[in-house]
């Protein structure tokens, strides 16, 4: 035990180790979302429109889960609700967005006034107020909020991704007013009795480090010297292939990097270390803790504590936000793993699983045979993960631009048919689009002229259709 940081509980440990201090055990951050909505039998457009159901959901998971850290409430449509944004509800997943308001331009100023004093907003708050004072000096809380390149997305739509290849002078205006609503969000959190302030960006890995370094880094660290003025921590959080952009984001002014099971751990690992950051990762969100079982689960968990390695900062989670029907028994298995290095130990003995699942049960298009060219998109699922709506409605707005017979279609991966897709098409990473059975673009958003051209080729070849002009 000597050199090791002592804490007294849950809490106090996390914090320990987001600041790279050694601490006794790996702690432990279920990332539970619309999960707490069913652990108290609501469904996630009840639980996320109520502060008791939120609040309720928070207990209930810390009662199973023993986790050190928890988030509040993981719901990247928040700001963008009160925007002006229309939104798209579901009983398992966060809402979708729904409507751009910024889709005709740049004019910010016709927005709404924000305030964390309108929509959902005061819930959360007040969710946060009443985690804090039941058990908040045991658990670190989480205050979750949007990040200025997924808001700015959700405000402008996709056509953002292609102003910022051509250097759009609005680009940056719309990313430093996303960065100041995300600023008011985190004193909010802070204020209210959150300990660290998780900056969630999926839409990171939908660009590369220059645009990344050029464009998201300076509103990201305004964010982060903020929280550190305000004295909480951070934490960056990218779900998809953020591989490309490690170096990056370890380079900005956070304390904490998360990522998803799109990166290799090792790799984050290596990298954050290097910069003297703490980082956290990332449980098989689907193939193990949704749909695999309690020892399929307590492999995984020794893969990232063997990945992770033994420098100190590592923080165990889920690769994402949690499913909504994730199994109970997997989670507190990951738990009892967390709190018995004995049952780690016990782990390392499970014989190997095989893991080959063939999927013959599940045919696959001859594509080659089909008339029109089939778009595969497999996604986590489009109504809760913003990078899988976005990379789908791309792919459904460039088959309307399309002359031509083409059909889109979103394979998720949250069931075996999604699985059976991402691996019979060879999928390298989710979300991605396939064009006749081929992989054309790995967890990111094509240019609408690079797809269309795309599916012109799969229909030259087919001898069928044509781009219009």
């Amino acid at each position: 035990m000597n050199n090791l940081t002592p804490s007294k509980n849950g809490r106090e440990l996390l914090l320990c180790a987001l600041r790279c201090q050694p601490v006794e055990r790996t702690p432990w951050v279920p990332f539970v979302g619309v999960h707490g909505g069913a652990l108290i039998g609501v469904d996630a457009t009840a639980h996320l429109q109520s502060a008791d159901h939120i609040f309720r959901g928070l207990r209930e998971a810390a009662k199973r889960y023993r986790p050190d850290g928890l988030p509040v409430a993981f719901d990247l449509q928040l700001e963008a609700e009160v925007l002006g944004c229309a939104l798209a509800w579901a009983k398992e997943t966060p809402p979708s967005v729904a409507s751009h308001p910024l889709g005709a331009d740049y004019a910010t100023q016709k927005l709404p006034t924000f305030s964390v004093d309108q929509g959902r907003i005061p819930f959360v708050l007040e969710a946060t107020r009443r985690a804090k004072a039941a058990f908040g000096e045991e658990i670190a809380l989480y205050g979750v909020i949007t990040g200025p390149l997924t808001l700015a997305l959700h405000l402008r739509g996709d056509d953002l991704l292609l102003d910022m290849f051509e250097e759009t002078d609005e680009v940056p205006e719309l990313l430093a007013y996303c960065t100041e609503i995300a600023r008011q969000m985190a004193e909010a959190y802070l204020e209210a009795g959150a300990d660290v302030i998780a900056v969630v960006d999926p839409m990171v890995s939908q660009i590369g480090p220059h645009h990344f370094e050029e464009f998201v880094a300076p509103c990201l660290n305004r964010i982060f010297d903020h929280v550190r003025d305000c004295g909480g921590l951070s934490s960056l959080f990218v779900c998809g292939n953020a591989t490309r952009n490690l170096e990056a984001m370890c380079a900005t002014q956070c304390d904490n990097i998360s990522i998803d099971e799109n990166v290799n751990l090792a790799d984050l690992a290596r990298v954050a270390q290097a910069h003297g950051k703490s980082f956290g990762g990332n449980l098989k969100l689907t193939v193990v803790l949704l749909l695999g079982d309690e020892d399929d689960t307590r492999r995984d968990v020794v893969r990232a504590l063997d990945q992770a390695g033994t420098a100190p900062g590592f923080v165990l989670a889920p690769g994402c936000d949690l499913p909504y029907a994730v199994k109970t028994a997997n989670l507190e298995t990951v738990a009892a793993l967390v709190h018995d290095p004995y049952q780690v130990e016990v782990a390392r003995r499970l014989p190997a699983k095989d893991l080959d699942d063939d999927f013959a049960d599940i045919a696959i298009p001859e594509y080659g045979a089909e008339k029109s060219v089939i778009v595969d998109v497999v996604t986590l699922d489009s109504a809760g993960c913003a990078p899988c709506a976005y990379i789908y409605s791309a792919a459904m707005e460039a088959a309307r631009a399309f002359e031509g017979p083409v059909s889109v279609h979103e394979r998720k991966i949250t069931g075996r048919e999604g699985l059976a897709y991402m691996k019979k098409l060879g999928v390298s990473a989710i979300p991605s689009i396939c064009v006749d059975g081929q992989e054309r673009f790995a967890s990111i958003i094509p240019d609408r002229r690079e797809l269309i051209q795309a599916l012109s080729d799969a229909a030259t070849a087919k001898g069928t259709g044509r781009a219009s002009p």
